[in-house]
């Protein structure tokens, strides 16, 4: 089926012609016979690179350009709802049958608000998270959309599946004519999911790119087709020789290692190994790539060694770093600069990065509380999926490394030519139904056990099993729930109090919203910063915690005898080993917390404490909400004493300043960093800034023209026209200069 036979506006066609389409897949072309520009609903089961997202772009157009209709597409991780965003942008502006344009927007944080804006775009990209707050919430233009996309949804049957789950079957209860569709990784049991939703099923194994999938052992490859292939001697390592014989044959390899250490130490030894490799140009580009991933944050050790490994080709990827660090070796390694990609399995359910060859460096993940433990089927197709560049390759190399001729033979079976399980709801714990059985109570969409029951039986747990089955489970979190006072009872109708209706509007644990209660009740004998810190670190919302390293256990010990008084929570008093040391670890992070108020910079942290800027990020993030979450229920609770110092400390670890720098830091433009340069030339607060003449800022170091006007703008100061083009003219001027002392060669 051709684009052009599409039963789309004809605008909508030409994005397509520009992208170079003119031809849909056979996956696509199912859909589009199934019935789902027709708003059929639709689950679509097909591999990486099968062109899932396209039918999705299709139907929101339907929907918001002929219809005039609301789209909402929903995704597991706030980087895929980037490039979902991204994608989408490619119709903005677009005319509307019933007049004006495209819009389209992205919401993936403040979960503690409806969001109100949104309603004025027309397509909306969110994560699960965001849409259960703004169903929380009730956000009024929620009852607008008439299609809703749901990404990733074999996630359904993760830990934090039961959000998804839930969100949908309150979307469907809110908008019962809503279209839905679900795109998916090849699932075993597809046919279930689509017929929970009342959905068509377009199933399929079909990729553009041919997946050969095998196991290695010693210097040959084993395919599931009976294929063998003889590997040259290049690297003792044997996920590095994989990877270097397809370097060498044009490809680009994706290496899956258990662990961050694991992926960093592979990248060096994959950059030493490129040496001689790449040609002059791929050489020049490389070092420039490096350069910029210096421009971002505060240099580190990780900064420097991830540089050093992208400037010979190499690089490593995984949560402890930087988002735009993340960002520019993706970049670079869809463009075809890196040649080798070590990541962690995180990177298999994010963003489409495709190579020729994905090695799965170990097939064992350490499980906390197991050890060692084998990954699943699902997720061993989720990376294999990754091999095979459209447009670049012939066929995609899929491999597992074995170490003797039994596991050889296990991995064949275990894996390659194994099924994926079948997806099966996490929403039967208490854990998971805990803050969503507050939310549908708080946020009116049910007031009686038994209209509890009626709501999850919509779910898909309550496709596969009998509402009553859950009738135990949740007695015990309603009787839980009730005796800490979040909700009450008028006979048989359940409504929240105010303190539960604030908790599920926060979006927090129940749990976590009754260690907060305790604590602020509690207080301490000695309240300071830490005593807040440590109390939303001890919180399940506050996870994973920074965990102790051995060496550190003794001087944790050591402070926590030192500063018992400033505890707003019991101290563990039977010493059961995993208990204690989740406990240390909760006081490593609030340290954490604490040395970034303190300005301490991510270089130190990370020496100081192994922390990378990455986990940096995550512990920071989490802490400003969960500091938000305490000061908002200190209000509701009647503790206004600990309102200011709440707040200043949520600024403080947003910024990671002392207090003396807030003032700065509000700024646009002004981070940590700049601000400690301002404050020691004398530039202390607004007034300063305010009457400082602008040849002074721009002179102040960090600071540029630009940045000084817009320094002026926001504190009200005066800026002269001609006198700022003068000092923008001397500042390119400077610039100039330096650039040819450094680089005469190049002019």
């Amino acid at each position: 089926m051709r684009v052009s036979e599409l039963d789309v506006p004809e605008s909508v066609k030409e994005v397509l012609r520009r992208r170079g389409l003119d031809e849909l897949y056979p996956p696509q072309e199912e859909a589009v016979k199934a019935g789902v520009l027709q708003g059929r609903n639709l689950v679509l089961a097909s591999p990486t690179a099968s062109g899932k997202t396209l039918i999705a772009e299709l139907c929101a157009m339907k929907h918001v350009i002929e219809r005039g209709g609301k789209a909402l597409y929903l995704t597991p991780l706030r980087a895929l709802a980037w490039e979902k965003y991204e994608t989408f942008q490619d119709y903005a502006g677009l005319e509307k049958r019933y007049g004006g344009k495209v819009r389209v927007a992205i919401s993936t944080g403040d979960l503690d608000s409806s969001t109100p804006w949104l309603g004025g775009y027309d397509v909306i990209v969110a994560t699960n998270e965001k849409c259960d707050s703004l169903l929380r919430h009730r956000a009024p233009w929620m009852r607008e959309v008439t299609l809703l996309v749901a990404d990733e949804i074999h996630l359904i049957g993760d830990e934090r599946g039961p959000t998804l789950e839930v969100a949908l079957a309150r979307l469907r209860q809110l908008r019962p004519e809503m279209q839905i569709l679900a795109l998916s990784a090849t699932i075993r049991n597809a046919e279930e999911v689509a017929d929970w939703l009342g959905a068509e099923c377009v199933k399929t194994d079909w990729r553009p790119v041919e997946l050969r999938e095998g196991v290695a052992y010693g210097e040959v490859l084993y395919f599931r087709d009976g294929g063998v292939k003889r590997l040259r001697p290049l690297h003792r390592m044997d996920a590095l020789n994989i990877a270097l014989n397809s370097v060498l044959d044009g490809g680009q390899s994706l290496i899956f290692v258990e662990s961050r250490r694991r992926s960093m130490s592979l990248a060096r030894e994959a950059a030493r190994a490129l040496e001689g490799v790449l040609r002059p140009r791929e050489g020049r580009t490389l070092e420039r790539i490096a350069s910029d991933l210096l421009l971002y944050g505060e240099r580190t050790t990780l900064s420097d060694d991830l540089a050093s490994a992208v400037s010979r080709g190499a690089a490593f990827h995984h949560a402890g770093l930087r988002a735009e660090h993340r960002r520019i070796v993706e970049k670079a390694f869809r463009e075809g600069w890196i040649k080798v990609l070590v990541a962690t399995p995180t990177l298999a359910a994010g963003v489409n990065l495709p190579a020729r060859t994905v090695v799965i460096g170990n097939y064992r993940r350490f499980v906390p509380g197991y050890g060692m433990h084998p990954i699943s089927v699902l997720e061993y197709k989720q990376m294999s999926g990754r091999a095979g560049r459209p447009q670049y390759d012939e066929f995609g190399e899929a491999i597992l490394i074995a170490s003797s001729p039994e596991e050889q033979d296990f991995l064949m079976e275990g894996y390659v030519l194994a099924q994926p399980e079948r997806l099966y709801s996490r929403l039967a714990s208490e854990a998971a139904l805990r803050g969503h059985v507050l939310a549908a109570i708080a946020s009116d969409y049910a007031h009686s056990e038994g209209g509890l029951l009626e709501f999850f039986a919509s779910t898909f747990y309550g496709y596969h099993y009998p509402a009553g089955s859950l009738r135990r489970i949740m007695g015990g979190i309603l009787g839980y729930l009730r005796r800490e006072g979040m909700l009450e009872y008028k006979g048989e109708y359940i409504y929240a109090t105010d303190f539960g209706r604030r908790v599920s509007e926060l979006y927090i644990d129940p749990l976590s919203a009754v260690v907060l209660r305790d604590g602020l009740k509690r207080g301490a004998l000695e309240v300071t910063d830490f005593t807040w810190l440590h109390l939303i670190c001890h919180t399940p919302d506050m996870r994973p915690i920074l965990r102790p390293r051995r060496n550190e256990l003794a001087d944790l010990e050591a402070f926590v005898e030192e500063h018992r008084s400033e505890f707003a929570c019991p101290l563990p008093e039977t010493y059961d080993p995993i208990e204690y040391e989740q406990f240390l670890g909760e006081v490593k992070t609030a340290l954490v917390l604490e040395a970034w108020m303190r300005e301490v910079s991510e270089n130190e942290l990370l020496e100081r404490y192994s922390v990378q800027p990455g986990d940096r990020y995550s512990v920071v993030h989490n802490a400003e909400w969960l500091l938000y979450a305490t000061h908002e229920l200190s209000t509701v609770l009647g503790y206004p004493e600990h309102r200011r110092h709440l707040r200043e400390l949520r600024e403080r670890v947003k910024y990671g300043v002392t207090p003396s720098l807030l003032p700065l830091v509000r700024l646009q433009g002004i981070g940590r960093v700049r601000a400690r340069v301002l404050y020691n030339a004398g530039l202390r607060s607004i007034a300063d800034l305010r009457r400082a003449p602008l040849r002074r800022l721009v002179e102040t170091p960090l600071i540029g023209p630009k940045l000084a006007r817009l320094i002026k703008e926001q504190v009200g100061g005066v800026v002269d026209e001609e006198e700022w083009r003068r000092l923008e003219g001397e500042a390119e001027q400077k610039a100039l200069t330096e650039f040819v002392e450094e680089e005469p060669e190049e002019v």
